[in-house]
Formats: structure tokens, sequence, C-alpha cells
């Protein structure tokens, strides 16, 4: 049990308090294990106690991210905030090729998902991931001379 919630968790402390946990819950509920079912039994409490554990760290993760950018966010002047909007606006329109501005319009401003961009464009769903990220990458650099 212990040796599945190690390498379920990756963590020795936590894997050996949700053991304990099993077993605090088995004495405390009173619960009667049969000798052909008990070691699937712990295992797969074990297994779901972990589970639970890493489910809560993915998160709690999530929520210090966001935390961490309205945080940056807040700090960004409204000013800084436009300037960055316009530089936005002028990097859509310099992509290259013109595809790449064609998919930002239609996922961002439209709100297609890749499968659609692509039927109505005639391409690949392949051909919309490969040109958005080049399209990302491009903006990404417009707006790294924008902040120089």
């Amino acid at each position: 049990m212990y040796s599945l919630a190690c390498r379920l968790l990756r963590d020795a402390d936590g894997s050996r308090d949700i053991v304990h946990d099993v077993f605090a819950k088995l004495l405390a509920e009173q619960v009667e294990l049969h000798d052909d079912t008990a070691q699937s039994y712990l295992l797969s409490s074990v297994r779901n106690r972990c589970l639970n554990v890493i489910r809560n760290r993915k998160i709690h993760e999530q929520v210090h991210q966001y935390m961490l950018l309205a945080d940056e966010l807040e700090q960004t002047s409204p000013e800084e905030l436009e300037r960055e909007i316009e530089a936005l606006k002028a990097g859509i329109i310099e992509l290259f090729p013109p595809i790449c501005q064609e998919i930002i319009r239609l996922h961002f401003y439209e709100g297609l998902p890749f499968r659609e961009i692509a039927e109505r464009l005639g391409v690949s769903e392949t051909t919309i991931y490969k040109h958005m990220r080049n399209a990302l990458d491009q903006l990404r650099q417009t707006l790294k001379s924008a902040e120089q």
C-alpha cells in the first residue's frame, strides 16, 4: 500500500499519511474485510485517496497560477495594457503568411474551434495548429519588441 502511494504521489510523508488514513477509516467505520477481497480493497482505497490528493494539488496549482496572473494584471497600468493591446493589433495585421491573420481572427474573434476553421479554410486541422503556433510566436516577438 505504501509502495503504491509512493509511486503515485512521489512523496514519502504524504504516502504514509494516506496509508494511515485508510486504516484509520477502516477502524472508525468498523469495516469488515474478507480475505479474498481485502488486498484489492486496500489498494483501491489507497489509489483513490492518492488520486484525490493529486487532483487537489492540481486545483491548488491552478488557483495559484490565476492569483499570480491577477496580481500581475493589477500591477499593470491601464496605459501599459493599452500599449500592449495596440501592439497586438499591429502585430496581427503584420502576421505572415496571411492565413495566420485569418486563423487568429476566426479563433479569437469569432470563437471557432480549430476543427471548424480547418473545414472553412479547406485545410487539415494540423495545418491550423502549425499556423496558430507560428502566429502566436510572431505575436510574442511583437510584444517583446514593443516592451523594449
